[in-house]
């Protein structure tokens, strides 16, 4: 058994404000026993084009990522931020970074899928790719409470990611997200359930919740969900913290006792008639 936790903030624009939310629901969550604790995409700067590249790091460098290390480190945790600007040569990526009790940089996941989508909200028209450059790897990571398949709100549109990271080992998927108000009220906790029903894992989702600059608005709702595809844990639509106790002995009862990745006949050679 493991114990997890989950932060569901509102973050803005001001790196410094989400940074000491983080750093406050970190050390409460760490006194209540946690051992890996997840907070949203975009947790530490929701904004603009500009206030995204303004706050982008080298990976593995730069103050943000330095502050991070030692918040994990000073409470022996493992602390995954769902998203953080990342630069590269070739552009700023939406990274997840991951930082074990140690204060490392254990790994990190550049979003794969943009969210490049009209939705019926304030907001509207959502481009992602023109902020960021897309990611090209699938991630897995070994970690203290199981194998992690690192996935980025958009990613969970797409269950053929999902199959490749149970197929790495992955134990527990991370979803961290900023899911809008409309399309999570439709979709969110549907598409969570689904994915761990198909691929027998633990689902760990953490979104943003509530109202932000630019007119967006986010549906929150944070939850755990087993192997079987049932809701653990499940938050509401404000900024609260919560921890949940994982139990991966659940995933080899399931899977044995339904066992679909031996039946599935998708990777095999077919004969046409």
């Amino acid at each position: 058994m493991a114990r997890i936790g989950l932060v569901q903030m509102t973050s803005g624009p001001l790196l410094s404000d989400n940074l000491a939310y983080i750093k406050a629901q970190v050390e409460q969550l760490a006194a209540q026993g946690a051992k890996l604790i997840l907070t949203p995409e975009n947790s530490l700067v929701f904004g603009s084009k500009q206030e995204y590249h303004d706050a982008a790091e080298k990976l593995g460098e730069g103050r943000v990522q330095n502050q991070l290390a030692n918040l994990a480190k000073e409470h022996s945790v493992w602390l995954i931020i769902g998203s953080f600007p990342i630069l590269h040569d070739n552009g700023v990526f939406t990274t997840m970074l991951v930082f074990n009790d140690r204060g490392e940089l254990a790994s990190s996941y550049n979003k794969l899928h943009m969210f490049d989508v009209d939705v019926a909200d304030q907001h509207q028209r959502y481009r992602e790719s023109d902020i960021f450059t897309p990611g090209a790897q699938i991630v897995t990571v070994e970690s203290p409470v199981g194998y992690l398949g690192l996935t980025i709100c958009y990613d969970l549109r797409f269950p053929h990611l999902y199959s490749e990271l149970t197929n790495k080992g992955a134990q527990i998927i991370l979803v961290p997200a900023a899911f809008t108000e409309v399309t999570g009220k439709a979709h969110w906790e549907v598409l969570l359930r689904a994915r761990a029903i198909e691929t027998q894992c633990w689902v760990i989702a953490a979104n943003q919740a509530g109202k932000h600059s630019g007119g967006r608005s986010t549906w929150g709702h944070s939850m755990v969900i087993n192997p079987w595809g049932e809701i653990v844990v499940h938050l509401d639509q404000k900024p609260e913290s919560v921890v949940a106790d994982i139990d991966l002995s659940l995933i080899e009862q399931v899977r044995s006792k339904m066992p679909i990745r031996s039946h599935s006949r998708f990777g095999h050679q077919f004969i046409e008639k």
